[in-house]
């Protein structure tokens, strides 16, 4: 029996992603073929035979009724847990948000989640994020920068998007804590099966400022293939991903390739020739990542946002550049609306013109704003 704070497209959506058997691309597959999670458990045998890919395993794990029970037992234990899961692409409901509240960064990969469970909360602010990723054995250099650039992060009003796992990550997630920011672990396992277990305090603290994430049904433990996976959901949330140790064989390598298909930035952190964990960001760069030497490196390269958000404060930005500006530089850009020349912004900040004119430089340098003909001025 479907309980009633379930409603039964929820159920079909949850059912759908909990089915071990079914992966991201075969879930997109499904639903281009069927239309919603409900035509796919109507479908016969022999119409999911012509989906291009899908296993006999897969086909008989969506046939089999006992799916539906694991569902609902799923939906119980979110609701008596206070897990929250949004599901992409689907109508708001009580139980699923939908994708009003889904991550919109993560929305526009080739391959998003179909529900995200979520224990802390994801924020529109959160959109304003950038990942950091290394090696699980990191030196005491690698922890260092990946705290500093996570702390300076998180200062300027970043989220700063992890995996919860050994070394660079745990440093990443920490950097954003003591600065007081928010952070974001994203698991190979469910949320309820926090994974290193020595990680345990850490995914508590993370959660109060920010949240744990995982697409996996929130028991699930680890399993082969998770843990990849799982890299391109910490890249699509991502503006950016920072590579700051890795070997030759690095999953951050993963992670870092896959942000550079999903159209975001992609960094790395140089180490000693000597060190086996230079080699992987030492390829990066060769191959044209942006070489970070301090979090500067970071927000200059950043570009416009995909849409415009909110950050924690409440300021609208539509530029990441927009977090490191001053009073006075803040003062010219709100008082560039549309299109405005140099006297109207004179007028509306009350600045002096060699105040004006040296601020629209900085501005325009940053490529927050452009000079049209006529000494108007523009956003970018």
């Amino acid at each position: 029996m479907i309980p009633s704070h379930a409603p039964a497209d929820a159920l079909d959506h949850v059912r759908l992603a909990c089915l071990p058997s079914i992966g991201p691309r075969s879930h997109r597959l499904l639903l281009e073929r069927f239309g919603s999670p409900a035509g796919v458990f109507a479908a016969t045998a022999a119409e999911l035979a012509e989906v291009n890919g899908l296993s006999h395993k897969a086909i008989a794990a969506i046939r089999d009724p006992a799916s539906r029970a694991i569902a609902t037992q799923t939906i119980d234990f979110c609701h008596d847990k206070g897990v929250r899961m949004l599901v992409a692409e689907a109508p708001a409901t009580d139980v699923a948000p939908g994708s009003d509240e889904y991550p919109a960064l993560l929305g526009q990969i080739d391959d998003p989640p179909p529900v995200l469970f979520v224990r802390g909360s994801l924020l529109p602010a959160d959109a304003l994020a950038v990942a950091i990723v290394g090696s699980r054995h990191a030196t005491a250099y690698g922890a260092r920068v990946a705290w500093q650039l996570a702390n300076g992060l998180a200062r300027a009003g970043y989220t700063v998007v992890s995996g919860l796992a050994r070394g660079i990550d745990a440093a990443a997630h920490r950097g954003a804590l003591d600065a007081g920011g928010r952070t974001i672990a994203v698991l190979g396992t469910g949320v309820h099966h926090i994974y290193p277990p020595e990680h345990a305090e850490l995914a508590l603290e993370i959660i109060d400022a920010g949240a744990v994430v995982s697409e996996a049904p929130p028991l699930a433990e680890a399993s082969r293939g998770a843990f990849p996976r799982r890299n391109r959901i910490i890249s699509g949330l991502s503006l950016g991903t920072v590579v700051v140790q890795a070997s030759d064989r690095s999953g951050a390598l993963i992670t870092a390739r896959l942000a550079g298909e999903q159209g975001r930035e992609v960094f790395a952190v140089p180490g000693p020739v000597d060190c086996r964990m230079s080699r992987g960001c030492h390829r990066l760069i060769r191959d044209g990542a942006r070489l970070v030497e301090s979090v500067d490196d970071i927000l200059d390269e950043l570009g416009p946002l995909f849409r415009e958000t909110t950050t924690a404060d409440g300021r609208t930005v539509k530029s990441p550049a927009e977090l490191q500006l001053g009073d006075i530089e803040r003062q010219v850009l709100d008082a560039v609306e549309g299109e405005q020349d140099l006297d109207g912004i004179m007028a509306v900040t009350g600045l002096a013109a060699s105040q004006v004119i040296a601020t629209v430089g900085v501005l325009e340098m940053r490529r927050i704003v452009r000079r049209l003909p006529g000494n108007r001025i523009e956003r970018t």
